[in-house]
């Protein structure tokens, strides 16, 4: 069984933030869903990832190995992404959380790049993922997540 967990902070007014670019691809997948894949949301805030994903990797019996965690990424460019296995950004305090409780990176990575800050510009990571997309990038954002949707269903 595949287990893909969309990475985000709970709650409307975290919903367009760049944050919960995970929370967007597992929407767009859950309408394409087929035998031995589940999608979920981590439903709390992103820093505490791992206590959720540990609960949902035994509840449906999943090998860490079979474990997809989808995120938002500030080392990628906006509209690309990455899926990797046991290699991740520099820093995310939820990929850090899910190897800490899971005492494992032998999982899956989406890497969805969010970066989109004008180089004079350079809000704090920390500060720029809870903003909002604006909507001009949720529009350029929809063919990313459909691209990304259409590859995980390939794996």
């Amino acid at each position: 069984m595949k287990l893909f967990i969309g990475l985000g902070n709970p709650g409307e007014k975290y919903k367009n933030n760049r944050h919960n670019v995970g929370y967007m691809v597992i929407d767009a997948m859950s309408s394409k869903i087929r035998n031995g894949i589940v999608t979920k949301k981590t439903n709390c805030f992103m820093n505490e990832s791992g206590g959720i994903v540990k609960k949902l990797v035994a509840q449906y019996h999943t090998n860490t190995s079979d474990l997809w965690a989808i995120h938002d990424d500030l080392d990628i460019p906006f509209g690309s992404y990455k899926i990797q296995k046991g290699k991740g950004p520099k820093l995310h305090n939820g990929i850090k959380s899910i190897e800490e409780k899971l005492d494992s990176n032998d999982f899956w990575r989406v890497r969805v790049g969010v970066d989109n800050r004008d180089s004079d510009d350079r809000t704090p990571g920390e500060k720029y993922v809870l903003q909002d997309f604006s909507l001009k990038e949720m529009e350029l954002l929809k063919p990313v997540i459909k691209e990304i949707c259409k590859k995980l269903a390939t794996f």
